[in-house]
């Protein structure tokens, strides 16, 4: 934990502050879990492409300090983030007769995270849990700050709490094996904190793009860790998204309207969040935030991050209504008036409003 080129990111929440370990051999590594409390037994959740990979590491790397040490396997992808998939976490710590010191472990993506956190939120209302993802969207994003849930046939992780892991191993190694599409979709979440914190990372990113296509480990060891900085100060300072936090979903608006229009799975929630911010940026310039100039220089990072920067139609009769009607299902929406993330000016973000026939010309101009 201590080599050089091993880094910690601490997510400062006084009694629930926690470590983001960032470096190359650490899931499998003992000493990484050294200061994690003693209990008897310990779950890791992961799913069926993880599992083959990575599960029997980490269950190396535990069994010395969980007696008793089980492993669930859940089917992989979107479509399963839900009630059903979520049971069978449930299914399991009961069926193994885990106590209120039992620790989860969620080795995979965004949705083992996702729902681990969820399920250990939960279960006897609250056990700790520990997040090692494998996924670079997983690293930069989802694994950081807390946010659990499922989703629901009408909005994206509108079923969800709060809860925060013990810590976040966040093994680089793990990124090697990543298909290139899921690299490209983790990608979509390390550009965003660019426009929203940082223009000079925005111009790190532009400068190093094709190292991080190529997998290059210093690169990506500093895009993952100053994503983490990133978040981690915004989460310190709003972790239940009351004001600031909010200016995270940046593309996001848009593109959870992509994810439950096409259907959980269609496109990965780092393509639907890519477009989501060009079209966000399209927004932004209507309403006199940026200019052209600066449109055209994100859609170009993202379409060479390897990601979709035209919407898909989500109706052949009104696919601006459509889109419209569920952007309504989203959790910044307040009184049914759908609330977006908009780039204000230099490395700063702001949660606006914006009339429907605007909103409706951004989507006629990015949809095919």
């Amino acid at each position: 934990m201590n080599a050089p080129d091993h880094q910690t990111v601490l997510i400062n929440l006084d009694d629930r502050s926690y470590p983001i370990a960032i470096g190359a051999a650490l899931f499998d590594d003992p000493l990484t879990y050294a200061e994690l409390p003693g209990a008897s037994s310990a779950l890791i959740v992961t799913n069926s492409t993880v599992a083959p990979l990575y599960a029997q590491r980490l269950q190396a790397a535990l069994q010395g300090k969980y007696p008793n040490l089980h492993t669930l396997t859940l089917p992989d992808g979107e479509a399963f983030k839900t009630w059903q998939t979520l049971n069978l976490i449930f299914d399991a710590l009961l069926q193994h007769g885990c106590d209120r010191k039992t620790v989860l472990f969620a080795l995979g993506g965004g949705v083992v995270g996702d729902m681990t956190g969820f399920a250990a939120a939960s279960y006897m209302r609250g056990v700790p849990f520990v997040q090692v993802p494998t996924t670079l969207l997983a690293q930069v994003d989802s694994s950081v700050g807390g946010k659990t849930g499922i989703n629901h046939p009408l909005g994206k992780n509108m079923i969800g709490a709060f809860y925060q892991p013990l810590m976040v191993v966040c093994d680089l190694a793990t990124l090697q094996t990543l298909p290139q599409r899921e690299l490209s979709a983790g990608l979509a979440e390390v550009i965003k904190y660019g426009p929203i914190a940082d223009l000079s990372f925005l111009a790190w990113i532009e400068d190093h793009i094709d190292a991080l296509m190529a997998r290059d480990a210093k690169a990506l060891a500093h895009a993952v860790k100053r994503s983490c900085e990133i978040k981690a100060s915004v989460v310190a300072q709003d972790e239940r998204e009351a004001g600031l936090r909010a200016i995270l979903n940046f593309g996001h608006t848009f593109g959870h309207a992509i994810e439950a229009g096409l259907g959980y799975g269609q496109w990965l929630h780092g393509e639907a969040v890519g477009c989501g911010m060009v079209m966000a940026a399209h927004l932004s310039q209507r309403l006199g935030l940026v200019d052209a100039a600066f449109v055209q220089r994100l859609t170009v990072l993202i379409q060479k991050a390897g990601l979709p920067v035209t919407g898909p139609r989500l109706s052949e009769a009104d696919n601006a209504g459509r889109y419209l009607e569920l952007m309504r299902v989203d959790k910044k929406a307040e009184g049914g008036a759908i609330r977006f993330v908009v780039i204000d000016g230099a490395a700063r973000a702001a949660v606006r409003s914006a009339p429907d026939a605007l909103v409706r010309e951004v989507i006629d101009l990015c949809c095919t």
